[in-house]
């Protein structure tokens, strides 16, 4: 028997994005947005070169009813048309999870509506089903400002942990290092656009953990080894050239790729073992949206015959459509919260894995 269909209002403000979107399974299964509003803060941090959680949790508590309201119209629904209320609850920066926590209960408690609570990571980690619907089990690559890992993704409530970054995530490599090259923030496209002028073997930048078995990975010593090179330049020159910056953000981008698409090869060995049915490489998080990487992790799942699943832009960054999704995914296996529901600053996927840096939590961009 089909499953009913199903329409969740989900909401997200985990960093520095306000965010409210209303998303529908039919019988089948097969998921449609139905409005996913995103209210961002970037003028509010831009001049302090990173997110600041207090400003951060300030503009959530503001903004927040307004996303809240703004969904529910583009979505041409009420709140009592929707079937649950789904919000992250974790990891992430704790006064906007709370600013997010609050409301939900707030519209379920109003309503009469289960409420459900939902690992940011397990968004980003479930969209290739919103989006592609992707089969269990399939081998995902979340790579974003606060997190970077590799997951076997088995059920939407079930993780694996094959490995991740004992120091920074990428997209906060990316970040700091478009901050030494004078670029703008966020930093992940601006170094991006530089990197496309730019010839990226002109610095010698380290591979990190390439001569360590397994799948973690560090993306510090490549931050330092960017700051160095600047440094040798400017005392050089007395300054930047715009090519340096290229060249720069060029070999920096080019490194990360190297290294990324290295440890997914190794973690594709873990994930065949299982042999699974349908045989999938997916990759979600704000860094997904990087064009080259993306080009680079397409070209090793064909290498494999395997499918490759990276969502659209807009849905690799944070947005609570995934949110509400992940939600509904919950609520059809009879996960909900209501009244228990606590916000986390650290909820990691994979409870029974060694603690990891970036694995279990969602810091600042800075």
């Amino acid at each position: 028997m089909s499953p009913a269909p199903l329409t969740l209002l989900g909401l997200e403000s985990s960093c520095d994005d306000t965010g409210a979107a209303v998303v529908r399974a039919d019988a089948e299964g097969r998921g449609q947005i139905l409005s996913n509003v995103v209210i961002g803060q970037d003028e509010l941090h831009a001049a302090f070169g990173g997110v600041v959680p207090e400003i951060a949790a300030r503009a959530h508590a503001e903004k927040i009813d307004v996303a809240v309201e703004q969904a529910l119209s583009r979505a041409g629904l009420r709140l009592d048309q929707v079937d649950a209320v789904a919000v992250t609850a974790g990891p992430g920066l704790i006064g906007g999870v709370l600013s997010g926590v609050m409301c939900a209960k707030g519209l379920a408690a109003g309503a009469g509506l289960p409420l459900v609570g939902v690992n940011h990571l397990a968004g980003h980690a479930l969209t290739p089903r919103l989006t592609d619907g992707l089969a269990f089990p399939y081998l995902m690559l979340l790579v974003s400002g606060g997190h970077c890992q590799f997951l076997i993704a088995h059920g939407p409530d079930r993780f694996t942990r094959l490995g991740g970054t004992i120091d920074d995530a990428p997209g906060e490599a990316f970040d700091k290092t478009a901050r030494l090259l004078g670029l703008p923030q966020p930093g992940g496209p601006s170094v991006e656009r530089a990197a496309r002028d730019g010839d990226a073997r002109r610095f010698a930048f380290p591979r990190p953990l390439l001569n360590r078995p397994g799948c973690d990975m560090s993306f510090s010593g490549l931050k330092t080894a960017v700051l160095r090179a600047r440094d040798q330049l400017l005392a050089a020159h007395d300054g930047l050239y715009p090519q340096d910056v290229n060249d720069l953000s060029a070999g920096f981008q080019t490194a990360v790729a190297d290294v990324l698409t290295e440890k997914t090869r190794r973690a594709l060995t873990a994930y065949l073992d299982l042999q699974p049915p349908a045989p999938a490489i997916a990759v979600a998080g704000g860094v997904a949206a990087n064009d080259a990487l993306r080009r680079r992790l397409s070209t090793l799942a064909a290498e494999h015959g395997l499918a490759f699943v990276a969502p659209p832009l807009a849905l690799c960054t944070d947005n609570a459509a995934m949110i509400a999704w992940a939600g509904l995914e919950r609520l059809r296996a009879g996960l909900t919260d209501n009244a228990p529901l606590i916000a986390r600053p650290r909820w990691p996927l994979d409870p029974d894995g060694p603690a990891l840096l970036g694995g279990g939590r969602k810091g600042p961009k800075a």
